[in-house]
């Protein structure tokens, strides 16, 4: 029997979609725009963190596929796809990379197959984990990576969806961890040190739906503890290696770094 697609609720607002909305993308629904707009009316950042954080994706990728030689990535909390998704960057530089999708969300596999495209010299896969087993997310990277080789681990803004900090700090120990010496941690997450963006997210998870911890800054700096952190440092996302503009990226809050496992 082929597989069911899961049902889709769309009475609840759902963070992929939202995040999809305020990217200009399609795929989401009325109750999602609902509260993307009402987020928005509280705190309008929110698009301007959506959109830097897709744009340090692209730069800390590119970097590392070209510069630092490295060819595989774990893309842990995929989301939705949008443009330039990490094997989309990845291959355009290093055709042969190899892009492994991690996610649990039943919307998202119904999506997978948006994901599922490669260069014919590299390769892209999705595996079905859950972040909070990060043993698990391991293991089943193993069988579509080569963990003895340097691999680029991409936690980018998912870790606000583990409740407990503690976990969440534990998880990215033990995904670094099951990396080999030349890997790096590619991560960005939202602060709470804006007020208007505390309350918008404090009246998102009121709605019900899946709600998302905002980190105090020297939390999101702690996740590196023990890496070589790459220059320029923990910074906003749009101050990470920004390309030449005649135009200033709006400031942000949120915090981002790629650092290198010794």
């Amino acid at each position: 029997m082929a597989d069911v697609p899961p049902a889709i609720d769309t009475t609840v607002p759902h963070s992929a979609r939202i995040w999809n909305y305020w990217l200009g993308g399609k795929d989401n629904y009325p109750v999602d725009r609902e509260a993307g707009d009402q987020y928005v009316k509280v705190y309008p950042g929110i698009v301007d963190i959506a959109r830097s954080g897709r744009h340090f994706l692209a730069r800390a990728v590119r970097h590392l596929a070209g510069e630092a030689g490295i060819g595989q990535f774990l893309d842990c909390g995929t989301g939705l796809p949008t443009v330039d998704n990490t094997h989309e960057v990845a291959q355009r530089t290093a055709p042969a990379a190899h892009i492994v999708y991690v996610d649990n969300d039943p919307l998202v596999l119904t999506h997978a197959h948006a994901l599922l495209t490669s260069t014919p010299q590299g390769a892209t896969d999705y595996i079905e984990a859950d972040l909070h087993a990060p043993g698990e997310v391991l293991r089943l990277a193993s069988e579509k990576l080569d963990l003895t080789r340097p691999v680029a681990l991409m936690l980018m803004g998912v870790l606000g969806h583990i409740d407990r900090y503690e976990e969440a700090l534990s998880i990215v120990r033990t995904l670094v961890a099951g990396l080999p010496s030349g890997s790096h941690l590619v991560l960005y997450d939202d602060t709470d040190s804006d007020t208007a963006h505390n309350q918008a997210q404090q009246e998102y998870d009121d709605t019900g739906a899946v709600p998302y911890r905002l980190r105090r800054p020297e939390q999101i700096t702690a996740y590196f503890d023990g890496l070589d952190v790459l220059e320029p440092g923990i910074v906003p996302c749009e101050r990470w290696r920004p390309e030449p503009s005649p135009f200033d990226a709006p400031a942000t809050s949120t915090l981002c770094g790629v650092a290198r496992k010794p």
